[in-house]
C-alpha cells in the first residue's frame, strides 16, 4: 500500500486554478499596481506591433500601387518609430515588475518561515525537512517568476489575441472566421491538458522535496554512512528517487510536447487555409493586395501570443501547484497557541506540578493508548527532582510538556499554580529552559549559541558597555558551570562559528554548550533531558559539582539515565506504565520499590560499561579532584538552603 504523503492534499480539497492563484492576493496586493502597469506596457507594445501591418497596408495600396516613391519614406519612418516604441514598452514592462515581485517573494518566504516557527513540534515530526525547504526556496521562486513573467504575458497575450481577432475580422470576415474556427481545437486540447498536467506537476514538485530530504539526510548522516560503509546503499536509494523524479519530468515533457504539437500545427494549418482563401478573394477583387499583406502580417504578429499559450498554461499550472504547496503549510492548524488573554507572571517561585496529566501522540496507532496515563507530580520551589524509568516510559515526553512543545491531552501542567496554557508561549519559555540529550547548535558563534535564551544581552543591545559586560559575565559563568572552557581555546575563542548543527565539535562538547545555554537563560525552572550522556566520567563529575550550586535555588526536573545523575536530586520520581508510581529520596526508593531497584541496576550496568571503556583514558587524580569538587558543592548547597 502506498503511504500517504503529508504534503498530498485529498483530491476533494483541490480547487480550480484561478481560485488557487487568487489566494496569493494577500501577498501580491502591494505589487499589484506595478504588475498591472507591466501588463499594460506589454499590451501597448503588442498593440503597436498590430498597428504596423496597418501601415504596411497603406504602403502597399498607396505609394507602391501609385508609384509615388517619395510617399514611402514617411510611412517607413513611421514603421521605424513604431518598432522603437514597441521595444521601449518591452523594456518598461521588465523594469516595472522586477523589484515589486521580489518583494512579494520575500513576504511569502517570511510568512512561511514565521508559520514554521509557530507550528508545534508535532507538525515537524510529520513533515520531512526537504519538503519544507523546497517550498521555501524553489516553489516561491517559481511563483515570483510567474507573477513577473507568466501572469503578465498570459493576460497580455489573451487580450492581444482578442484584439487581433477583431482586427482580422474587420479586414475580412471570411478569413477572420476561418482563422477563429481553426483555433477551436486549441481550447479543447488546453482544457484537457490542464487537468492532466496539474496532477503530474504536483507529483513532480513533491518528489523534488523528497529528493531534497534524501540529500539533506545523507549530508547530515555522512559520518554514519562512512562508518558503516553504506555510501553505495545511500547512492542506490538516491538514484531510485532521482529516477522516479526523472520519469515524472519526462511525463511532464510529453504532455507539454503534445500540446505544443497542437499549438504549432493548428495556426499553421489555419494560415494555409487563409492563404488559399485570401488569394481567391483577392483574385475576385473582394480583397486588395494591401489588405491581404496586412492580414498575414497581423496573423504573424499573433503567432507568438498563440504559440506561447501552451508554455504559459503549463507555467501557470506549475505556479498553481507551488501555490498549493505554499498554502499546505500556511493552512496547517496550530494546536499549541497563545491564549486570547495570557496571564502575566513575574519571576515565579518555581513550583512545577503535573496534575492528572494524560498524553498521546496524534499519529499513535492506538488512539485509546495514552503514553502518559494520569501523571501526578509536584516539584517544590528550588527542588531538584530526578525522573527515572525504563526506555519508552515517557520521560522525554513528560519534560516536553513543561514548555508546551506538546500540549497535554488531559489534565494540566502548572507553574506556580497557573496552567502553562494560560501563559503566552514566549513568557512560559522565558521561565522554563530545557537542555536536550540530542544537543543541537546553530551555525553561529559559541557566544550566540550560549546566549540564545538571553536576547536582551545580544544583538544591538550588546553595543551598550554595561550590557556587554553583563553578557560576558553570564557567558563566562555558564561555560564554567558546563565545564565548556574548551570554547576559549577554539581558533576565535567564543566568537568561533561552530558550523552546521555544531558538527565540528564532539558530542560531549555540543552537550556542554547546550547545557551552558540552558543555564545562561537563568530560568525559574530548569528541565534537563539527560544532558550529560555524552560526557566522560570525570567531566560529568565536575559538571555535576557545578550544577549542585546552580540548582540550589532553581527548580529542576532532570531525566536521569545514570545513577550519578540521580545523585544530583533531592528526590526521585519513578515513571512506570505512564504513571508516577513512587516519589522519594534515592535511599527510600531503593528500600521500598522493587521496580526502582531494577531500573537503577539497569542504569548501573550501563554506567559500569561506560566506565570500563573510559578507564584507560581517565586518571585517578582527576577522579579524586572531581569527587572533592562535588563534596564542596554539596556543602555550598546546604549553606545556601
Amino acid at each position: 500500500m502506498t503511504a500517504i504523503h503529508p504534503s498530498h492534499p485529498p483530491h476533494e480539497q483541490r480547487i480550480g486554478t484561478v481560485r488557487a492563484l487568487w489566494r496569493l492576493r494577500e501577498y501580491v496586493g502591494p505589487a499589484m499596481p506595478a504588475i498591472v502597469a507591466s501588463t499594460a506596457a506589454y499590451l501597448v507594445a503588442q498593440l503597436i506591433a498590430l498597428a504596423i501591418p496597418q501601415v504596411l497596408e497603406s504602403i502597399v495600396d498607396g505609394p507602391l500601387a501609385d508609384g509615388d516613391r517619395s510617399a514611402v519614406v514617411p510611412l517607413s519612418l513611421l514603421v521605424l518609430a513604431l518598432g522603437v516604441g514597441e521595444a521601449a514598452m518591452f523594456a518598461l514592462r521588465r523594469w516595472l515588475v522586477l523589484t515589486p515581485t521580489t518583494r512579494v517573494e520575500a513576504r511569502m518566504r517570511n510568512a512561511l518561515y514565521a508559520k514554521l516557527q509557530d507550528l508545534p513540534v508535532s507538525f515537524h515530526d510529520r513533515w520531512p525537512s526537504g519538503q519544507l525547504l523546497s517550498r521555501a526556496v524553489s516553489d516561491l521562486s517559481l511563483v515570483r517568476r510567474w507573477l513577473a513573467f507568466g501572469f503578465v504575458l498570459l493576460v497580455g497575450n489573451f487580450l492581444v489575441i482578442i484584439v487581433g481577432a477583431v482586427i482580422l475580422i474587420s479586414m475580412s470576415w471570411v478569413l477572420g472566421l476561418v482563422f477563429l474556427v481553426c483555433s477551436v481545437p486549441l481550447w479543447i486540447v488546453g482544457y484537457r491538458f490542464e487537468g492532466r498536467y496539474s496532477e503530474v506537476s504536483r507529483r513532480s514538485q513533491d518528489q523534488s522535496g523528497d529528493l531534497a530530504t534524501a540529500v539533506e539526510e545523507s549530508v547530515h548522516g555522512i559520518r554514519v554512512l562512512k562508518a558503516f560503509g553504506r555510501g553505495k546503499h545511500a547512492l542506490t536509494s538516491f538514484r531510485a528517487r532521482a529516477e522516479q523524479l526523472r520519469s515524472t519530468e519526462i511525463e511532464k515533457a510529453r504532455l507539454d510536447a503534445n500540446i505544443w504539437v497542437w499549438i504549432l500545427l493548428v495556426p499553421t494549418v489555419a494560415l494555409a487555409i487563409c492563404l488559399v482563401v485570401g488569394v481567391w478573394l483577392a483574385s475576385q477583387g473582394e480583397l486588395s493586395v494591401g489588405q491581404l499583406v496586412a492580414f498575414f502580417a497581423t496573423a504573424a504578429v499573433l503567432a507568438w501570443p498563440i504559440e506561447s499559450i501552451g508554455f504559459l498554461l503549463a507555467f501557470s499550472l506549475d505556479a498553481r501547484t507551488a501555490t498549493d504547496r505554499f498554502f499546505d503549510i500556511l493552512d496547517s492548524e496550530n494546536t499549541v497557541t497563545d491564549p486570547d488573554r495570557p496571564v502575566a507572571v513575574e519571576r515565579p517561585s518555581g513550583e512545577l506540578a503535573f496534575n492528572d496529566v494524560h498524553f498521546r501522540y496524534q499519529d499513535s496507532p492506538d488512539r485509546f493508548a495514552d503514553l502518559l496515563d494520569g501523571v501526578d507530580l509536584v516539584l517544590r520551589p528550588g527542588e531538584t527532582m530526578a525522573l527515572v524509568g525504563l526506555t519508552g516510559s515517557g520521560k522525554t515526553t513528560m519534560t516536553a510538556l513543561t514548555t508546551r512543545l506538546y500540549d497535554v491531552t488531559g489534565g494540566s501542567v502548572t507553574l506556580d499554580g497557573v496552567d502553562v496554557r494560560a501563559l503566552s508561549r514566549e513568557e512560559l519559555r522565558r521561565h522554563v529552559a530545557m537542555a536536550f540529550e540530542d544537543a543541537t547548535l546553530f551555525s553561529a558563534s559559541v557566544r550566540e549559541n550560549v546566549l540564545l535564551g538571553r536576547p536582551e544581552l545580544t544583538g544591538d543591545a550588546a553595543s551598550d558597555p554595561d550590557v556587554a559586560a553583563e553578557a560576558e559575565r553570564v557567558l563566562d559563568e555558564a561555560l564554567r558551570i558546563a565545564q565548556a572552557g574548551f570554547a576559549y581555546r577554539l581558533p576565535d575563542g567564543v566568537d568561533t562559528k561552530v558550523g552546521e548543527e555544531g558538527m565540528s565539535l564532539s558530542g560531549g562538547q555540543r552537550q556542554r554548550l547546550a547545557l551552558a545555554r540552558a543555564v545562561a537563560a537563568n530560568p525559574a525552572v530548569l528541565v534537563l533531558d539527560d544532558p550529560l550522556s555524552a560526557l566522560d566520567v570525570a567531566t560529568e563529575a565536575k559538571v555535576e559539582a557545578e550544577l549542585r550550586t546552580v540548582l540550589a535555588d532553581t527548580t529542576a526536573l532532570i531525566v536521569a539515565h545514570r545513577p550519578s545523575t540521580v545523585m544530583l536530586a533531592d528526590r526521585v520520581a519513578l515513571l512506570e506504565h505512564g504513571r508516577i508510581t513512587a516519589v522519594g529520596t534515592h535511599s527510600e526508593l531503593l528500600r521500598e520499590s522493587e521496580h526502582y531497584r531494577f531500573v537503577i541496576s539497569s542504569l548501573e550496568d550501563e554506567q559500569r560499561r561506560a566506565r570500563v571503556e573510559e578507564s584507560d583514558l581517565i586518571d585517578d587524580d582527576e577522579l579524586m579532584q572531581a569527587a572533592d569538587a562535588a563534596a564542596n558543592a554539596d556543602d555550598r548547597k546546604e549553606a545556601i538552603r
